[in-house]
């Protein structure tokens, strides 16, 4: 079984983060929320290791005084290559 490195747990961030962008562009109401002041934290449901991870993390900011914002997530979505329906090709 493959060790998760670092990088892994940075990669599958990223992608939460990408995803969590979108849900907030949807969401405006999420605005008053968010705040410069806060680190985004994402606690997913579906991933034992990354939630875990992403909890030690946001214990350090805590203890040097930083503010944490938990963003609970119970699952993806499958990715969805392209949104396009119905294309026909002609030449």
């Amino acid at each position: 079984m493959k060790k998760i490195t670092d990088e892994d747990f940075f990669m599958k961030n990223s992608e939460l983060s990408i995803e969590f962008s979108r849900y907030v562009l949807e969401h405006p109401e999420m605005d008053d929320i968010l705040t410069e002041d806060k680190v985004v934290i994402f606690l997913p449901e579906f991933d034992p290791e990354l939630k875990e991870f992403n909890l030690n993390m946001a214990k350090e900011i805590e203890a040097e005084g930083g503010k944490v914002l938990y963003i609970k997530v119970k699952q993806l979505s499958p990715k969805i290559t392209s949104r396009l329906v119905g294309v026909e090709v002609g030449a």
